[in-house]
């Protein structure tokens, strides 16, 4: 998606009235909704920077022009493009990472990081190069354009305030490499930079380009279940971004300085929520720091992803003695010894237990356990996601522990969304809609990832057949209202509306990779099968524990089926009024359906057993279109009237 775009005399003309920054501000809030009043200005003053550095006859006026493109699958945006023709007809677009950076210092021993002060303090941060390079391979991974009609990319960065003074270290020696791929550029280097655009851009393309690319057909993303084989041998099948890059060179900078006991246990708590990247951070820290030859492990407590890594690996020819100590539950530490482990990579985190085995009744706290068992232990956690009265994993519990063992505790956050095509306002309206918090830009592109409520169940799971036609990648969920009668009863039906004529059985009970079996698309998941897994469309079923009543969105624990344990312990509880187990119960039941309708890469389909839920819902994805599309402006009139917003907007 681009935020705007138009061509170089256009962008010139914008620049010289001073009025391109809102009219980007414009198409932003349009598009993506509101945005900062810092990020407005930053637009203003490096826009201009790069007007001094088109304002050549060597670069042609109608070269294309895009400002804030946002990758494929990602929450990040290519600040600038500029796309055109070589001599010999070749096409090229320049992605140009813009920085208002004045300083910047090395951090040893972390590959592709700076220390800079951006957000009101100092903060390690990706070199820009990096971040231009891993931009650039992003958008060449995923659009098909970019592949198929040869276009080069050429990444690079521009610090426009950063002053060079000797051995700079923005160009330390350790940065060598990266440059190369992604050459740097800074104050004074307009001239060297506008040579290195001039270069490869000498012919217009009429705006074609950039017009293809946004426009272009988007490759499947990968899914971590399907790219773990080829991770876990060395290969490097997601690039990271940013926060990711960051956080995996801080946790590789620990592995690496794990000398000896005396250090001390180290724990890492990282947080972040639906399609951060968690699950995809934690593999390729297991992998690197396995090929380093030390002691790792990937734990969870959720059976279905391990069952689908173990499927994986096993058709990839791992030996299944092998994987099994890769991949471990979250109750496998209940005997181990002090420091047993160099590093344990605890991923969804929020849902450890207190005690383990089937009865629950072995061991004394896993997160105690697995500190207890680790040198370093990493806590992957989304406190939204707990999604059980068992569920005690919390960042307040993991300090307890932490302290108790008097491990050094390191927190950090992931911030960059890789599901929901991207999305970062689908995941706020989620939260929105489902009333879990409020939040400031709750709005999203229905057009960039889909979300639709049906009437008929039928309709839905016949939408869900037809997507999971093409990679196997589509499935039915519900909210868990119904008894699960076919799991000794395989002739019965679980789910069943008699007014539409539907039934359908919970997923099989035969099965412990529901999520990739090719026969399993018309069995009905849960929570359980698929929390930690990602699919490209899924279907969610809302029971009647959701509502809306009285102008708001009810939880009802009564709704909930009998043989369902996630409120084990508290529905007594909840019936006798106790106002702090009905609080955890609403809890629990609006973080099980974030979950579920979080789990889709491209679409979530939705049907709800209560129609006025289901009216509440049409209404909001009204409500969320109307004001995405409300053209308040044309281009030519926001030009005309853009001077006075912002000087309205900065007072303001």
């Amino acid at each position: 998606m681009i935020i705007y775009n138009s061509n170089k005399n256009t962008f010139m003309k914008y620049v010289e009235k001073g009025i391109i920054s809102n009219i980007v501000y414009d198409a932003f809030r349009k598009k993506l909704g509101e945005v900062s009043i810092s990020e407005q200005l930053s637009w203003r003053n490096s826009l201009r920077h790069m007007y001094n550095v088109l304002n050549t006859p060597t670069i042609p006026d109608d070269s294309g022009i895009a400002i804030e493109y946002r990758l494929p699958y990602t929450s990040k945006r290519v600040d600038f493009i500029i796309s055109g023709k070589n001599t010999d007809n070749s096409e090229h677009a320049m992605i140009v990472e813009l920085k208002q950076w004045q300083e910047a210092k090395t951090v040893k021993g972390k590959n592709s990081i700076v220390k800079t002060y951006v957000g009101n303090a100092e903060r390690e941060v990706t070199h820009p190069s990096y971040q231009a390079w891993s931009y650039s391979k992003t958008l060449q991974e995923y659009n098909k354009i970019v592949q198929e009609e040869n276009i080069t990319l050429h990444p690079c960065a521009f610090l426009h305030n950063y002053l060079i003074v000797g051995k700079d270290p923005i160009i330390d020696e350790e940065f060598f490499e990266i440059i190369r791929e992604a050459p740097i550029f800074t104050q004074a280097d307009a001239k060297k930079l506008r040579s290195f655009i001039a270069k490869y851009i000498k012919k217009s393309d009429d705006n074609s380009i950039i017009f293809r690319i946004d426009g272009g057909k988007i490759k499947p993303s990968k899914s971590l279940q399907d790219s773990l084989a080829s991770m876990l041998s060395g290969n490097q099948e997601f690039i990271m971004i940013e926060s990711q890059k960051i956080i995996y060179e801080d946790i590789m900078y620990t592995v690496n300085h794990l000398k000896n006991d005396t250090q001390g246990k180290k724990v890492f708590i990282i947080k972040g929520g639906p399609g951060t990247g968690k699950s995809v951070l934690a593999i390729n820290l297991l992998s690197d720091i396995i090929s380093e030859g030390k002691l790792a492990v990937y734990v969870t407590k959720n059976s279905a992803p391990r069952n689908v890594y173990f499927e994986k690996l096993r058709q990839g020819n791992y030996r299944k003695n092998y994987v099994h100590e890769l991949f471990k539950g979250s109750g496998s530490f209940t005997d181990s010894e002090t420091n047993d482990f160099e590093v344990l990579l605890v991923d969804e985190a929020h849902r450890l237990n207190e005690k383990s085995g089937l009865y629950s009744n072995i061991g004394e706290n896993q997160i105690k356990e697995i500190i207890n068992a680790a040198r370093l232990s990493v806590f992957f956690i989304d406190e939204d996601q707990r999604v059980t009265s068992k569920d005690i994993g919390t960042i307040e519990q993991i300090k307890y522990f932490a302290k108790q063992q008097h491990a050094k505790i390191i927190e950090a956050e992931l911030d960059s969304q890789f599901r929901c095509n991207g999305s970062d306002g689908y995941i706020a309206w989620l939260s929105d809609v489902l009333e879990i918090r409020r939040t400031a830009n709750d709005i999203f592109n229905n057009d960039d990832y889909t979300f639709k409520i049906f009437d008929d169940p039928n309709e839905m799971r016949d939408a869900i057949i037809k997507e999971n036609k093409y990679h196997n990648k589509a499935r039915l969920l519900a909210g868990y209202c119904w008894n699960w009668e076919s799991k000794n009863h395989p002739s019965k039906y679980d789910i069943i509306f008699p007014e539409h004529h539907f039934k359908a059985q919970w997923n099989f009970s035969n099965t412990t990779t529901w999520a990739i079996d090719t026969d399993s698309v018309e069995q009905i998941g849960c929570i359980h099968t698929s929390q930690g897994l990602e699919f490209d469309y899924i279907g969610v079923i809302i029971g009647d524990d959701l509502r809306f009543e009285n102008g708001h969105i009810i939880t009802d624990f009564s709704k909930r089926a009998r043989t369902d344990q996630t409120l084990k312990g508290f529905v007594t509880k909840c019936r006798k009024g106790d106002k702090v187990a009905l609080k955890f119960a609403d809890t629990i039941i609006r973080n099980t359906y974030k979950t579920l309708l979080s789990r889709g890469m491209k679409g979530c389909f939705v049907y709800c057993t209560d129609q006025a839920l289901s009216n509440y819902f049409k209404e909001r994805l009204k409500r969320n279109n109307d004001i995405y599309n409300e053209i308040t402006y044309t281009v030519q009139e926001a030009a005309e009237t853009a001077e006075n917003l912002l000087i309205y907007k900065t007072k303001k």
